[in-house]
């Protein structure tokens, strides 16, 4: 009697436990429709904005306790953020970073551990790209992947360093080279750190290892008086999710595959462009600044003091808000926005290619690994050829009018000031969106066709200058200008 009444108890416990689920589930599925979003979407933002709760906890309880409780606790919520969006397929990132270790424990300091590395952490993602692809952008297991994929190459580059000679590094290598044998407990902390476990921000496990060791800190021996400058950048973020939530259902990409999109003129095709263009950021940004304020709350933002002793919070900022707003070049655009995966490449990549003694083959070669990091679909591939071939025609166009006597002194003129500004900035966002429209519409047929509407207008209109910019410089810049530039 005791086993069956024991077994009705179990089986009722157990009902209540799915029935619980089934509600919850309900319920998020419920609500999201009612915001005109995903279930998956509302997961994201849900588990994002929990990063401050824990941050306070993190703060009151654990800041200077001892490092392994702080690795405990990085890693439970970590992976229970996990959970919560992607159920099951966490193990994909467990099953990472326990090769990642043995990876580094096994092979060590070699050059061999840094390429196998890279080779498996980048066909691990590409296979999860492929197997999971939809015509269509998905929240799923691949998209903190994405990010986790960069944490353990920049680990393995760095353990690497550490074990050269420090007199043969860069100032920045030494900066990051761990000197240390990490332990399974210090990677997974680093690595499921839940301000940056979604979406990112980038940070290197010597920094992480400063905040576990409360060395992130503007007063020594205290907590962090960053709670400020956290509900700044978390403000500033809810002002473009407010934004984006308006200004969604009416400004959408799938409008651009439309036959009304393609009846309207022409003008009109390329002015709903621009301001697409403009708008599709916004999701990216508002997600990047709630978790800075998140980082910046545990003190992971911290990047020691200006030239006036003012602590500066920036360590985690992948945008430069006021920049991305007002800068009329792609150059400036592309410095302000996720400003960490940038910094990233650029350090583990494209630096490590100087034996190919060709900055540009440099550039093209670490602009297709991101195209490839982002994912296997083509408008990837056609978004970062754009990119990369905007920022040789602006070089191009800044050098004749910095080096042109006319043109410098047309520019110059106080009056035209506005309108070049505006002009500028039409350009930029009208081809911004053009670039974007390959990358938020994945796939060759969809990106081509909406380009064909407006006849590839980007890609005519930069080839054009790539081939005409040199012989216009040559035609305006006098020979002294030039001689000058060669001594």
């Amino acid at each position: 009697m005791a086993s069956a009444a024991e077994g009705d108890v179990g089986t009722v416990a157990e009902l209540a436990r799915v029935l619980r689920w089934g509600l919850g589930e309900l319920s998020l599925n419920k609500l999201a429709t009612s915001l005109g979003a995903s279930e998956q979407a509302l997961r994201l933002i849900i588990s994002i904005f929990m990063g401050y709760p824990l941050a306070v906890f993190f703060r009151r309880y654990l800041f200077f306790k001892d490092s392994y409780l702080i690795h405990l606790f990085h890693t439970f919520t970590g992976l229970s953020i996990a959970y919560f969006n992607f159920g099951h397929q966490v193990y994909h990132s467990l099953l990472c970073i326990v090769l990642q270790f043995l990876i580094l424990r096994l092979m060590g300091r070699t050059i061999t551990a840094v390429l196998t590395t890279y080779c498996f952490q980048m066909v691990y993602l590409l296979a999860g790209y492929y197997y999971t692809a939809t015509g269509t952008y998905d929240i799923k297991w691949t998209m903190p992947h994405c990010v986790l994929t960069l944490k353990l190459i920049g680990l393995a580059v760095d353990y690497f360093d550490g074990g050269k000679d420090q007199n043969s590094l860069s100032s920045e290598q030494q900066k990051y080279a761990i000197q240390g044998v990490p332990s399974l407990l210090e990677v997974a902390g680093f690595s499921y750190f839940y301000g940056a476990f979604l979406v990112g921000p980038q940070f290197s496990m010597n920094h992480y290892m400063k905040l576990v060791q409360g060395q992130l800190t503007d007063i020594p021996g205290k907590i962090p008086n960053s709670t400020i400058p956290a509900l700044r950048r978390l403000s500033l973020g809810l002002v473009y999710l407010v934004g984006y939530t308006l200004l969604s259902p009416h400004i959408t990409e799938d409008y651009l595959l439309t036959e009304d999109y393609e009846n309207h003129p022409f003008w009109f095709r390329c002015v709903y462009m621009l301001l697409w263009g403009k708008f599709v950021l916004y999701k990216y940004v508002t997600c990047w600044l709630v978790t800075e304020g998140v980082c910046i709350l545990t003190g992971l933002g911290f990047n020691a003091f200006d030239e006036r002793g003012k602590a500066k919070w920036d360590a985690c900022a992948n945008m430069k808000v006021w920049l991305f707003e007002t800068t009329p070049r792609f150059s400036g655009t592309i410095a302000s926005f996720n400003i960490n995966t940038n910094a990233w490449v650029a350090r583990y990549f494209f630096k490590r290619l100087k034996f190919l003694g060709n900055k540009e083959l440099s550039q093209g070669l670490s602009l297709f690994f991101l195209a490839l990091w982002h994912g296997l679909h083509s408008g990837y591939l056609i978004c970062f050829q754009m990119e990369f071939l905007i920022v040789i025609v602006e070089k191009q166009a800044a050098s004749l009018i910095q080096e042109s006597p006319t043109l410098s002194n047309l520019a110059s003129i106080t009056v035209l000031q506005p309108f070049y500004y505006l002009m500028q900035q039409t350009i930029h966002w009208l081809f911004m969106g053009y670039s974007m429209t390959a990358f938020c519409l994945f796939t060759w047929d969809k990106w081509f066709k909406v380009y064909k509407s407006i006849y590839f207008l980007g890609h005519v209109f930069f080839l054009s200058l790539l081939f005409i910019l040199p012989y216009v410089h040559k035609a305006m810049v006098p020979r002294k200008e030039k001689l000058k530039k060669m001594g």
